[in-house]
C-alpha cells in the first residue's frame, strides 16, 4: 500500500514538472516576439557600427491613408551606410529591409529599363537605380512623383498617364504589308535615325510630373504621350490614312498646341529623349497638313 501511494505522489511530480503544452497561436506570437527581439538587436548593432562608417541620412516622405496614425503626411528619416556606387534606390532598400518595413516604393529592373521606380529626389525627378548619392547634397529628400495621387509612401497613382499613352493609340497600322509572313516590314537607316531617340520612352512619368501644364490640365496628353505619337508618325511604315488620323488627335485642343516650349521634360528625362523638340515638330506636321493651296 505504501508503495503505491508512492509511486502515485511520483507520478503526480512528474506531470506538475512538465510544461504545459502551448498552443499553436501563442507558439505564433511568441515566434514572433523573438523575431522581433532578434531585429531590435541586429538594429542596434547596426547602429552602433554605422558611428564608425561614412553614412548619407535620407528623409522619406510618408504616407499611409489606411492606417491610423499615418494618415498625415510626414517624412522619416534613415541613416544608412554609404558606399562608392550607391544609388538612391539601393538606400532604400537597405532603409526598408533594415529599419522599416512598411517603407513602400515600386522597383523591378535596376537597370533603369523598366521606369517604375521615377521618384523625386532632392527637388528634381529622377530614377531612383540611377541617381548615384554621390551626386547628391545630404540630407537627401525623397518624395514621389508630384502632381499624381499618393497611394503610399512613394508610389503613386499611374493610372490616368497609362490612360493618356494609350490615347494615342501607339501601335502601327500599315497600308500595306509584305506578302512573305517572314519578310520584314523594311525601314531606311535615315528614317530609323529620326526616330530612334523616341523609341527610348520607358514610361516613367517623369517628364508628365515636371510638365506645368499637365499640372493644371488633366486632359493635356502629355510629353510621354506626344512623343509616342511623334515615333509612330514619323515612321516610314506608318500607313497615310493612320498618320492623317494620329495628327487629329495630337492637334486637339489638349495636344501639342498646348505646350509651352518650356523644356522641363527634356531636362528631367532620364533617357535624353530631346521631348520638347519633337513636340515642335509635330506642330510643324500639323500645320503643313492642313495648309491648302487652292
Amino acid at each position: 500500500m505504501s508503495t503505491q501511494i508512492e509511486k502515485q505522489e511520483t507520478e503526480t511530480e512528474e506531470q506538475e514538472s512538465e510544461p504545459a503544452v502551448e498552443s499553436p497561436g501563442e507558439k505564433r506570437r511568441e515566434q514572433k516576439r523573438q523575431r522581433q527581439a532578434e531585429r531590435e538587436a541586429q538594429r542596434e548593432t547596426e547602429e552602433a557600427t554605422l558611428d564608425d562608417e561614412e553614412t548619407v541620412m535620407l528623409k522619406v516622405f510618408r504616407y499611409d491613408p489606411e492606417v491610423e496614425g499615418k494618415q498625415e503626411p510626414r517624412f522619416d528619416d534613415f541613416r544608412v551606410p554609404f558606399h562608392k556606387g550607391m544609388t538612391v534606390l539601393d538606400a532604400l532598400i537597405y532603409a526598408r529591409d533594415r529599419y522599416d518595413s512598411s517603407l513602400t516604393f515600386r522597383h523591378s529592373c535596376r537597370q533603369a529599363v523598366c521606369g517604375s521606380d521615377a521618384l523625386f529626389v532632392n527637388g528634381r525627378q529622377r530614377l531612383g537605380c540611377k541617381t548615384q548619392l554621390s551626386e547628391l547634397d545630404g540630407p537627401v529628400r525623397i518624395e514621389p512623383l508630384p502632381h499624381q495621387e499618393v497611394v503610399k509612401d512613394l508610389v503613386v497613382d499611374m493610372e490616368h498617364f497609362y490612360d493618356q499613352m494609350h490615347a494615342v493609340e501607339p501601335y502601327f497600322d500599315p497600308d500595306e504589308v509584305p506578302d512573305d509572313d517572314l519578310e520584314e516590314q523594311r525601314q531606311t537607316r535615315e528614317n530609323r535615325e529620326k526616330v530612334k531617340m523616341s523609341t527610348r520612352c520607358i514610361w516613367c512619368g517623369a517628364c508628365m510630373s515636371s510638365c506645368n501644364i499637365a499640372a493644371g490640365d488633366n486632359e493635356y496628353l502629355g510629353p510621354a504621350a506626344i512623343n509616342k505619337a511623334y515615333r509612330f508618325a514619323m515612321d516610314e511604315r506608318e500607313g497615310e490614312n493612320r498618320k492623317q488620323e494620329r495628327l487629329r488627335i495630337i492637334e486637339q485642343e489638349h495636344g501639342v498646341w498646348r505646350c509651352q516650349t518650356q523644356f522641363s521634360c527634356t531636362e528631367v528625362c532620364p533617357k535624353d529623349i530631346p521631348l520638347t523638340e519633337h513636340i515642335q515638330e509635330l506642330k510643324r506636321e500639323s500645320v503643313k497638313n492642313n495648309l491648302k493651296f487652292w
